[in-house]
């Protein structure tokens, strides 16, 4: 199972792009303190990369800014490219599903509005391959 669930502060204000397909996308540095303080008894942060897609990210872009503090759900991805030197770079990011602002704002309530619309239409498009059976499956049509 990868679920990962953090909280912390957005770094920078969200630059939010679109793929030639019109797809939304937010890449954003979240700040999240450690539980415990290092030996001088100061808490540190890490800096987690996190992307969000389509309706996520174009509500986060428009209701976050630096500063803003958020939960987000998500499941951690890993990847790797080919940098201009030659040399493969790993990537390892956070895909944010779901996001809750924990900052109290006015705005919040549109955009947790927009959240659940959001949401709903995910559900919507999400097909389930076995509707079709049924309520019940029998041991026949599984394929193993």
């Amino acid at each position: 199972m990868n679920i990962i669930n953090l909280s912390g502060r957005i770094t920078k204000d969200i630059e939010l792009r679109y793929t030639t397909n019109d797809k939304a996308i937010a890449k954003f540095n979240l700040a999240v303190r450690r539980d415990m303080p290092n030996a001088n008894g100061e808490y540190e942060s890490d800096f987690i990369n996190c992307i969000s897609f389509n309706k996520t990210a174009e509500i986060l872009a428009k209701y976050t800014e630096k500063g803003s503090k958020i939960l987000v759900e998500g499941r951690i991805q890993t990847g790797n490219y080919e940098g201009k030197d030659g040399k493969k770079i790993y990537t390892t990011d956070v895909i944010v599903d779901k996001f809750e602002f924990l900052d109290k704002k006015a705005t919040q309530e549109e955009a947790k509005e927009e959240q659940n619309i959001a949401t709903q239409e995910h559900n919507e498009e999400t097909h389930d391959p076995f509707k079709e059976m049924g309520d019940k499956v029998s041991s026949e049509d599984l394929p193993f």
